[in-house]
């Protein structure tokens, strides 16, 4: 039997619980993340709006690939569990958002004049040969939104961007001009056009973020390097038209920011507080890019000094009613191993199969199908009563995603994604409430007939 403390993968889906206590919450990066509609989370390249408490996530939904679907827009309350919300844009007949066209990076931000928010994407040709910006405006954040154009700023070209509002309500858009470099635009009044040139970086990076705290300004962004990884790197100055510190690593040297590309900079507490900076990357899978996964990781801003550290998993402890959050370390966990005798029971088809990438070289297999195989976990112990988020460590050798009933306490089923794994053994999580004691038992099995994933074993946080 497979018994020992783990910081691990996760894969899990997505239940909601009002009211409950959510320490063991956990952002797992890398993971598969299941949102309500019980599919993985399709928001790449995305940026996040908070409105009232509620942040809203808004991204591209990339389950056809490079080419434009939609626009889609998911809401949470603890940056954890996800609801889908539905698509603002999607894609037409023809013109921009038509068949065959790019967009990406979508960016979301309210203008307090007009009452109206406004979006802003890269817009090109499936060649990338036209390098513009689109702007669409809606009036509700995660409601339909209406396209209004697209063109090149200033006239030049335009391809990774991002906004960046400041806090006299100024907005300027980030922008990679491949001809010339990295620009700062001051935008109009009413957000919907660019007025003026701020600030240009001579040297190529892409995937531009920025954020202000305690009156500093942050650029992130990227190497030039396609779907590939690189050391994404850092400037800092006090002013947005002069000043900037020369270009820096955050993450540590060599590690590719953990296989990821920066897409957004998150304060997700207090105006000014350092303490709740959260780094968010896009991990992408470039032969099957709706299976790219996201890197959230707590980011350390000290004066001019910012540094990233790697995680299996942390609690960024949001509290809906007060700014004030404060992310942890992710609690102790311990881990259950299916095929281990006294602790997995198979039922229908459900045996144990042979996993060469998987701890022990076995995994419980034949989960789901038309007899609906299952494994039961048994002897799930957690110290309190309390929503956790409990990671799967599965194989799923199919180029598309499979599917997993997973039911707690004889409780409801919950739909869980599980991307492909090409090989590998990779983490999809759910979030679940778990009963104080060591009685709780996890039930797997499949989802209307179909195969669920072969599964290495399970994490699930002690306290």
């Amino acid at each position: 039997m497979r018994h020992f403390h783990v910081l691990g993968f996760s894969l899990l889906g997505t239940l909601l619980f009002p009211g409950a206590t959510y320490a063991s919450l956990q952002i797992v990066p890398g993971a598969t993340w299941t949102a309500s509609n019980g599919e993985h989370l399709n928001a790449h390249g995305a940026g996040v709006i908070r409105v009232n408490g509620t942040f809203y996530l808004i991204g591209e939904d990339k389950s056809d690939g490079s080419a434009f679907k939609n626009v889609n827009c998911y809401s949470s309350r603890d940056l954890v569990q996800w609801t889908y919300e539905g698509a603002l844009l999607s894609r037409t007949g023809s013109g921009d958002l038509g068949p065959n066209r790019i967009i990406e990076r979508p960016k979301v931000i309210y203008n307090d004049k007009t009452g109206k928010y406004v979006m802003w994407m890269h817009v090109d040709s499936s060649d990338y040969g036209e390098a513009k910006v689109g702007v669409a405006v809606g009036d509700t954040v995660c409601g339909a939104y209406k396209y209004q154009r697209s063109f090149q700023p200033l006239g030049f070209e335009s391809r990774d961007m991002n906004l960046f509002k400041d806090d006299d309500g100024t907005a300027y858009l980030l922008t990679e001009d491949r001809k010339n470099g990295l620009r700062i635009d001051k935008l109009t009044a009413d957000y919907l056009d660019v007025a003026e040139a701020t600030y240009l970086w001579k040297d190529h990076i892409e995937a531009p973020a920025m954020i202000k705290l305690n009156g500093r300004y942050y650029m992130f962004g990227s190497h030039l390097t396609g779907w590939d990884p690189n050391d994404n790197v850092y400037s800092t100055s006090t002013s947005l038209t002069s000043g900037w510190s020369a270009w820096a690593t955050f993450a540590d040297k060599g590690s590719n920011t953990y296989d990821s590309q920066t897409n957004y900079i998150l304060n997700f507490g207090s105006a000014d507080s350092p303490a709740n900076i959260m780094y968010m990357g896009d991990r992408w899978v470039s032969k099957n890019l709706q299976s790219s996964t996201y890197v959230w990781l707590p980011l350390t801003i000290s004066g001019t000094t910012v540094t990233l550290k790697n995680r299996a998993s942390w609690v960024p402890n949001v509290n809906p009613s007060s700014t004030s959050s404060t992310w942890s370390a992710a609690p102790a966990q311990t881990s259950y191993d299916p095929t281990a005798s006294g602790v997995g029971t198979y039922a229908n088809s459900a045996r144990t199969v042979s996993c060469s990438a998987c701890a022990g070289g076995s995994a419980a297999g034949y989960l789901g199908g038309s007899a609906d195989g299952q494994v039961r976990v048994a002897g799930v112990r957690s110290d309190a009563d309390v929503v956790s988020t409990v990671q799967l460590r599965y194989a799923n050798g199919d180029s598309t995603p499979r599917y997993a009933g997973v039911a707690v306490n004889g409780g409801q089923k919950i739909k869980v994604a599980f991307e492909p794994t090409a090989g590998k053994v990779a983490t999809s999580v759910v979030h679940v409430p778990l009963r104080s004691g060591s009685g709780n038992e996890i039930v797997i099995g499949g989802v209307d007939g179909g195969w669920a994933p072969d599964v290495d074993w399970l994490v699930v946080p002690v306290s």
